[in-house]
């Protein structure tokens, strides 16, 4: 069997995040409406999220970018409403926002399975995750996934093609035999597609909007939808066996 370099993304790829987010943001949500009585829980999130995510071009995925876009809603609405902006109140968003980085991570079913039967095959295993470093070292070191990717773990502020085209020149990786996986259409498969490397699709149950792009690249590249991650090892033998034919 022909060995083939395997770069999984962490975050609703390999273990769940987004949902985590989502019960903070809730909980967000909940403590602006009883600040503000006549502002809906569809504004205050359509707020948050966009204030999200235009951080990310100057930010990128740093922890500190989520919490801030608390303060920003909040600063907003207070705008809007000519309610005070109070200290503590802000503080204490801030401190909610911090909240999702210290709830202990869960891994995706058959993760393990997954990536020790992949091993066990010979391939070589990356992890390419994007945020900031101490935030996603806390991740790997709580899922123990030094076990399977050892030293080969890149993490990226800025998750992006040219991050992606970085990590394949620094492990020489041939694109005929390497693979990207991933439940982000914006940073895990369309990089992937543009570099010409195989992409697998896993959908994340709960997905951030931010990650939900249209796929339009050309590419001579294989690219699978899968529904998941137990699903990996079999597409990539399938794969090997039909390039062998």
């Amino acid at each position: 069997m022909k060995k083939q370099n395997i770069l999984f993304n962490l975050d609703d790829t390999l273990a769940y995040c987004n949902k985590y987010f989502s019960l903070v943001i809730n909980e967000f949500a909940d403590q602006m409406m009883a600040w503000f009585d006549s502002i809906k829980e569809e504004e205050i999130k359509q707020k948050q999220l966009q204030l999200d995510v235009a951080a990310i071009s100057e930010y990128g995925l740093k922890s500190e970018r989520f919490p801030e876009s608390f303060v920003g809603t909040y600063k907003y609405f207070c705008d809007l409403t000519g309610r005070e902006k109070k200290t503590d109140e802000i503080q204490f968003l801030r401190e909610l926002g911090f909240k999702v980085f210290e709830i202990p991570v869960e891994p995706i079913p058959n993760m393990n399975e997954t990536l020790l039967r992949l091993k066990e095959d010979g391939h070589e295993l990356y992890l390419h995750t994007g945020g900031d470093e101490a935030n996603q070292r806390r991740k790997i070191t709580q899922l123990e996934l030094t076990t399977f990717f050892e030293h080969r773990i890149f993490i990226s502020e800025h998750k992006d093609t040219t991050a992606l085209s970085n990590i394949l020149k620094t492990i020489k990786a041939d694109p005929h035999v390497t693979w990207m996986v991933g439940n982000s259409l914006r940073t895990d498969i369309v990089p992937a597609l543009k570099m010409d490397i195989h992409a697998i699709y896993i959908p994340a149950e709960n997905e951030w909007t931010y990650n939900m792009v249209d796929v339009n690249v050309e590419h001579s590249s294989t690219f699978i939808t899968i529904n998941s991650l137990n699903e990996v090892p079999d597409v990539i033998d399938k794969s090997i066996q039909e390039q062998m034919m």
